[in-house]
């Protein structure tokens, strides 16, 4: 009977559909779980296939590739090293599982499938995989660890189950979307779920941008004296080792964590600002992408977005194109860019007026003498959409957008012009948000000792 169990939680940045890659972070992972003393290493949901995988998951090839993935895995715990609790889709008797693998000494000591299955928000479980049995727990070297996953610890039935059936220790492997105010959630979330239990709880969760979707890490450790024991940072990989220690004598004694390190908690606009960041950068490094493209104008919602794409990316692929017209002050030029000088930028201008000019001449016989209006307002940004998307066929960037969610919200924005784009980093922050994000950001330039970054509101084009 062992008294100490080390365990590694390996808070990864998976990638959907390729599983040669996220094979290759899972053995990484453990190497660097096995420096720190780690008996197994916990990974968090779907490691393997990456999360949503939606459709990939139910294609046969993608599902056998997974399991070549395990089996590597599994052969290659005959090292010595850690055990591994790993994820992926598992295909069983005519039916596909969203599971967690327990492999050691070569040998898959069990397998647990995901009970309550999310059909809500960004979650389409129930249509790609079937529930799981109640599960009890699986025997690793004597010690009984409960491994409910993401959505079996909301609700209490999982837990109480493995807690009825002997389970000694809770391994919650995550794939938990970031959303403002999230973590105070989970803590309490685990908190109830130590208190009907008695027992000690992990709750890993992955970290990454998927799409528009945001896994924001943060894996914490609650001690079954209800205490936070360990916690990850936030937005970033890492693997760290916490120790559970036996307080009985008998069999049956419980299980309580050593105090390992707590990352600090990020303030709520700074981690809205990581979560931007982490998505677009994810976006654009997944997706191939080898550069993005903005339009500047020299407003805050550019400005912002112009810095994100830096910070995520590194200035040198960052493109950002002032296109002026006849409607454009000299302040927007001025503007633009300093903002440009001051994130470290590229930086060209592109004069749309013998665009607009041509589109006049074009439709004059239409328009006939009615006076201008919307209609040219929009051939503006219009206009401005084919310049960032002839430069992002021609260079290979993406281009990205730069409207808020005040203006989507409303419809302030004009469909095929500023709308055009790969990726809108502030489509989920109001505008109001904006000025904080900006207000934040330029204090971090300043205590950096650069340049804080200079951004006007101005008006934004007319809606369509």
């Amino acid at each position: 009977m062992t008294d100490s169990l080390k365990v590694g939680l390996a808070q990864l940045n998976p990638k959907v559909g390729d599983v040669v890659g996220n094979l290759a972070k899972v053995r990484a992972a453990r190497a660097e779980a096995a420096k720190q003393g780690a008996d197994l290493v916990l990974c968090a949901e779907s490691v393997l296939s990456g999360y949503p995988a939606e459709d990939l998951w139910l294609k046969p090839d993608f599902q056998a590739a997974c399991r070549d993935a395990v089996e590597a895995l599994r052969a290659d715990t005959l090292d010595g090293g850690p055990a591994l609790f790993v994820t992926a889709p598992w295909a069983e008797d005519g039916k596909l599982y969203n599971a967690i693998l327990a492999l050691d000494k070569g040998e898959i000591l069990g397998k647990r499938y995901k009970v309550d299955l999310p059909n809500y928000g960004v979650f389409d479980d129930k249509r790609v995989f079937s529930p799981g049995p109640m599960p009890g727990p699986l025997v690793f070297r004597g010690v009984r660890i409960g491994v409910p996953i993401c959505e079996d610890v909301w609700t209490p039935d999982v837990v109480e189950c493995v807690a009825e059936t002997g389970g000694e220790i809770l391994l919650v492997p995550n794939a938990s979307p970031y959303e403002v105010g999230k973590t105070d959630v989970r803590v309490q979330l685990g908190v109830q779920r130590v208190v009907e239990s008695g027992l000690p709880f992990v709750y890993l969760n992955q970290v990454g941008g998927q799409d528009e979707v945001v896994f924001d890490g943060g894996s914490f450790v609650l001690g079954a004296d209800r205490k936070l024991k360990a916690k990850l940072a936030s937005f970033r990989e890492e693997v760290a080792t916490v120790e559970f220690r036996r307080t009985g004598q008998s069999a049956k004694g419980g299980w309580e964590c050593l105090p390992a390190s707590i990352a600090p908690e990020l303030e709520q606009i700074e981690s809205i600002y990581q979560a931007m960041v982490l998505g677009l950068g994810d976006y654009v490094n997944k997706t191939g992408f080898p550069s993005v493209v903005i339009g500047l104008s020299g407003g805050v919602d550019s400005a912002l977005t112009a810095a994100v794409a830096a910070d995520a990316l590194g200035p040198e692929r960052v493109h950002a194109l002032m296109m002026p017209s006849p409607y454009t002050s000299r302040e927007s030029l001025e503007d633009a860019a300093a903002c440009a000088r001051a994130i470290g930028i590229k930086y060209d201008i592109v004069d749309i007026g013998p665009a607009m000019a041509a589109f006049r001449t074009m439709l004059a016989p239409l328009f006939g003498n009615r006076a201008e209006d919307v209609a040219e307002e929009n051939i503006q940004a219009r206009a401005r959409g084919v310049a960032l998307m002839a430069v992002s066929n021609k260079l290979g960037g993406m281009v990205v957008t730069t409207g808020n969610k005040s203006e989507m919200a409303v419809g302030y924005a004009t469909l095929y012009g500023d709308m055009n784009g790969g990726y809108n980093v502030l489509k989920d922050v109001y505008k109001t948000t904006v000025f904080e994000l900006c207000r934040w950001r330029n204090k971090q330039s300043l205590v950096a000792r650069r340049t804080p970054i200079r951004c006007r509101p101005i008006r934004c084009s007319t809606p369509s």
